[in-house]
């Protein structure tokens, strides 16, 4: 790291800072090959934009980088599983269209897919779906308002809800936290279940979108049923027991390949 620019020590470290160590400015200039001034500098433009706390003689993680930080990890686990039900679920989904996505990072996925779309306006919560789409000139994006949560970068309460009455779409797509086989769809937010309930109950055609990984489970709040919407849109690798309980209890089940 004797050669890092400036650009390249502060990825160094906001990534030491997530895993959870103290910089100190004498261990970084040691790492950097820089002097101890040079590492103030770096360690006071980080903490200006509120990316680390600076310390008694270094700095340490700020909240926000934490949280960030396990937002991308969220979005990495299943990562193929993701893109493969993302795929199959932007194939339903036609020009003109108006649809609603929840905050989940398969929604993300699935945002990230409808790119080439036109004539599309998508209802969301989610901040980074916003941000996927914000330059994509087919698509008008609509950012419910809300309050922020603290453990995720998307918007809830009761000004969401409200923001929500008087909206029509013609599909929702929604994620879930855990499946059960009888179509029980779970949030580990009671918040977040009631935004799903909303958005489902403004929409013409509920798609559920979940990883196999989600489903034979349970979580805190109910956010719905997939025996009264739609169909459940899922990677190949669901395990063939759980498919045929689901189809059991009315779930339409749409792999994708």
């Amino acid at each position: 790291m004797k050669t890092a620019n400036a650009t390249q020590r502060a990825e160094v470290i906001l990534g030491l800072v997530r895993d959870g160590e103290e910089c100190s400015v004498s261990d970084l200039s040691v790492r950097f090959g820089v002097s101890e001034m040079t590492v103030r500098r770096d360690l006071d433009a980080l903490a200006a934009e509120g990316r680390v706390v600076r310390t008694h003689g270094g700095a340490t993680a700020a909240s926000g980088v934490v949280f960030e930080f396990r937002f991308l990890e969220r979005a990495r686990e299943h990562r193929v599983a993701k893109r493969q039900i993302a795929a199959k679920a932007a194939s339903l989904v036609t020009d003109g269209m108006t649809i609603m996505l929840d905050s989940g990072t398969t929604t993300l996925a699935l945002a990230e897919a409808l790119r080439g779309k036109r004539d599309l306006t998508v209802i969301t919560t989610s901040l980074p779906i916003a941000s996927a789409l914000q330059y994509s000139d087919a698509i008008d994006v609509v950012l419910l308002g809300g309050h922020l949560r603290r453990d995720a970068p998307d918007l809830s309460g009761a000004l969401t809800l409200q923001g929500l009455e008087g909206l029509h779409a013609d599909a929702a797509f929604v994620g879930v936290d855990a499946l059960g086989v009888d179509g029980t769809t779970y949030s580990h937010s009671i918040e977040v279940a009631h935004l799903i309930a909303s958005m489902a109950a403004a929409a013409d055609v509920v798609y559920v979108v979940a990883d196999s990984s989600k489903i034979g489970r349970a979580s805190l709040a109910k956010s719905g049923s997939l025996s009264e919407w739609d169909a459940l849109i899922t990677d190949p690798d669901l395990d063939a027991a759980k498919a045929r309980e689901l189809k059991k209890h009315g779930v339409k089940v749409i792999r994708a390949k």
